[in-house]
């Protein structure tokens, strides 16, 4: 006998929306399955179900900003911590690289726009901030599929089989690290790729092999790349961009 599911849980499970804004397009009868408006909140459906969009909902989702952040030192990328600014104070429109193109800044960008992850206060490089579920949904989350890389600057001796175990070998609050890639690009910087996002996991991670960072930047998250854009300036991700 087939479960039925919430409609919005579905909705973003299949990375159409948020739940948030399933919920909304639901009230709004912006939602249909198998053909039929639905319209009340917490309708269950069948799993295999086929569900569409009111061009409303389409032309709303069109509108929402995702925004690409060189984030430096000193700023914290959620929830604002005693003593520090959150990032997202940084987007205005005198910290825009309009150079990249995309629309100029407008208020309406900041309604609703979370950090689609985060950056520890003593990191810089690129932090990504949305108002869209989707995005959201893709880069937050211990299974998603979207690797980010980092450069680190180091120092110490790391121990005899120290490069190994940062490839695979090293656990964290008691539960064993994902694969990840790890290798030297010059003799104080490391190449960290990884597929997970641990509290502080790469500083914690060259402590339990003798190495301290003394500098941590993001360059990639996924196919989009930091590039030039500089310290403490934004661009919007381009159309023909995704993660």
């Amino acid at each position: 006998m087939t479960e039925f599911v919430r409609l919005s849980k579905l909705m973003s499970e299949r990375g159409l929306c948020s739940r948030r804004e399933a919920d909304a397009w639901i009230e709004q009868g912006w939602v249909f399955v198998d053909g039929q408006r639905i319209s009340e909140l917490g309708t269950r459906v069948d799993p295999a179900a086929k569900i569409t969009l009111a061009k409303e909902a389409q032309a709303n989702q069109a509108k929402l900003v995702t925004i690409l952040l060189n984030k430096p030192v000193g700023y914290v990328s959620s929830q604002p911590e005693p003593g520090f600014t959150p990032a997202v104070s940084l987007i205005c429109a005198q910290t825009q690289q309009r150079n990249h193109g995309g629309n100029p800044f407008k208020p309406g960008m900041l309604r609703g726009l979370a950090p689609a992850g985060r950056l520890d206060v003593d990191s810089t490089g690129l932090l990504v901030l949305t108002q869209d579920g989707r995005i959201a949904k893709q880069l937050i989350g211990e299974d998603s599929p979207v690797d980010k890389e980092y450069i680190v600057r180091v120092e110490g001796n790391m121990a005899g089989n120290g490069l190994q175990r940062l490839n695979h070998g090293l656990s964290l609050d008691g539960e064993q690290l994902k694969p990840a890639q790890v290798e030297w690009l010059n003799e104080s910087q490391l190449r960290f790729i990884l597929r997970e996002g641990k509290k502080r996991q790469i500083r914690r991670m060259c402590e339990l092999v003798g190495l301290k960072v003394t500098a941590l930047k993001r360059v990639r998250i996924g196919k989009v790349k930091l590039g030039d854009l500089p310290l403490g300036k934004w661009r919007l991700l381009r159309p023909n961009e995704s993660f």
